[in-house]
């Protein structure tokens, strides 16, 4: 089914965030939703006991998002594999086997939207239905508040249920999304900001970041690394170019030095990406012989943004698509205008994409070797190590002449703080881990420092 005109799905999304502005209403009585046979969803008005026929489950507690401001949702990544762990047990248990199996919840508005995502991307990934088919059923008895992004202004796009499902549904057709290799404890444990805060987005080929800092420390709260503690991670996962997207704040040869190609394509941090910046990137991408690390501030928005980019062009997926999958493997991502001007790029993305394939296509038929990859656009892309094409001292003072970015807190400041805080109120031994980090830091110089934190 075509979409509607670029124009008039940023207006449609635009009056749809408006009418959606106060809660709606909750559901006056119980609604029981057959997924399948023996699988049903509901959304109660209070919690239920399971009986000799059926066996309940509510994961309305368990599985909680952690907001930065407005956001509410989609859950990550990590949670929805503990939800598809714990649904397809209940469903190969001999001993429910008979029994009706009702996943529901009891909560707000945006619980209920989290649950039926949770239920519609299983539907979608272990029973084989298509996107709109799962969204039909869920949508069949009740309605859904859209998600949202990680600001606290006025919301000025939606990602709706149906967006998920079709995000988790191109993740399994291009490889993204495979659940036999995924291993929760290293995705859980890399997000946290004293472990890195990174995600892949692309296993293998895109990895979202945190800025790096000068030196590893705690400032405002927040855990910052230095260049070298991202090196090991990223020599094992061959990551082999970083790009970064914010103001200098280390010297790119920490990287350069040790074997990686670095990247330097500035934009004002919570703002979107001349035409310029675009091509630049996406040539970087469509160059790369491995990996690539993409870092802003705080890793969310104009990392998120590029990479999007890059997923409709190559993979053709919709706007909505690509912002929902960004945000499951890292909440928080593409916010305020960033999502509208995705939107606003996705058909001349497409179009690109196209162009790109059909070349490719045609230098194969021609016998072309590798190395005739699409270059236009290459000669004026900074590679820092190089001296080649590197700008003058004051057209680098030029390009990071942003006064808000340079001096003050700006947006990544704000969101990177708000991650560390709300991972240190959901985590029982937060303080210890908080220590173990500022030991890490002390190194071997004051190794008995530690020692009372040890007993």
């Amino acid at each position: 089914m075509k979409r509607k005109s670029e124009k008039g799905r940023v207006e449609s999304r635009k009056k749809r965030c408006a009418a959606r502005s106060s809660s709606e209403a909750e559901p006056s009585c119980d609604i029981y939703i057959e997924i399948t046979d023996q699988l049903y969803f509901a959304v109660l008005k209070q919690k239920i006991k399971s009986t000799a026929e059926r066996h309940c489950f509510c994961i309305d507690e368990e599985l909680a998002y952690e907001n930065f401001y407005a956001d509410f949702g989609p859950l990550n990544l990590a949670m929805f594999y503990r939800f598809c762990c714990k649904l397809t047990k209940k469903l190969k248990s001999i001993t429910i086997s008979r029994k009706k199996i009702i996943f529901y919840t009891c909560g707000d508005q945006k619980k209920q939207a989290n649950a039926a995502y949770l239920i519609g991307s299983y539907a979608v990934m272990h029973l084989n239905m298509m996107p709109e088919d799962a969204y039909s059923l869920l949508v069949s008895r009740n309605s859904y508040i859209p998600f949202r992004d990680a600001s606290f202004g006025t919301c000025t796009y939606n990602l709706n249920l149906l967006d998920c499902l079709s995000a988790v549904q191109k993740a399994l057709r291009f490889g993204w999304l495979d659940f036999s290799n995924f291993d929760v404890e290293e995705y859980e444990h890399y997000e946290r900001a004293e472990n890195g805060d990174l995600n892949w987005i692309i296993p293998g080929k895109f990895l979202a970041f945190s800025g790096p800092h000068p030196k590893s420390k705690i400032e405002n709260g927040y855990p910052l690394h230095a260049p070298e503690a991202y090196i090991p991670y990223f020599r094992k996962h061959n990551i082999t170019a970083v790009i970064r997207l914010n103001k200098k704040m280390y010297d790119a040869r920490r990287f350069t030095e040790s074997g990686f190609e670095h990247h330097d394509l500035f934009f004002v941090d919570g703002s979107t990406p001349n035409d310029s910046i675009v091509r630049k990137f996406l040539n970087i991408c469509e160059n790369a012989e491995g990996a690539i690390a993409v870092h802003c501030k705080a890793g969310l928005g104009r990392t998120g943004t590029l990479i999007g980019c890059y997923m409709m062009k190559h993979f053709h997926l919709t706007a909505a698509e690509a912002i929902a999958w960004i945000r499951i493997c890292r909440p928080g991502s593409i916010i305020g205008p960033q999502q509208n001007f995705v939107e606003e790029k996705q058909n001349g993305l497409w179009a690109e994409g196209d162009v790109f394939r059909e070349k490719m296509m045609n230098d194969r038929e021609n016998g072309k070797m590798a190395v005739t990859r699409i270059l236009s656009g290459v000669d004026d892309i900074t590679i820092n190590g190089s001296n080649k094409n590197r700008p003058s001292k004051k057209e680098d003072m030029d390009l990071y002449n942003d006064e808000e970015e340079r001096n003050g807190l700006t947006q990544g400041d704000k969101l990177r703080a708000l991650k560390s805080k709300r991972q240190s109120r959901s985590s029982s031994g937060s303080l210890s881990q908080v220590v173990v980090f500022c030991c890490s830091l002390m190194g071997t110089v004051w190794p008995m420092c530690c020692l009372p934190f040890k007993r």
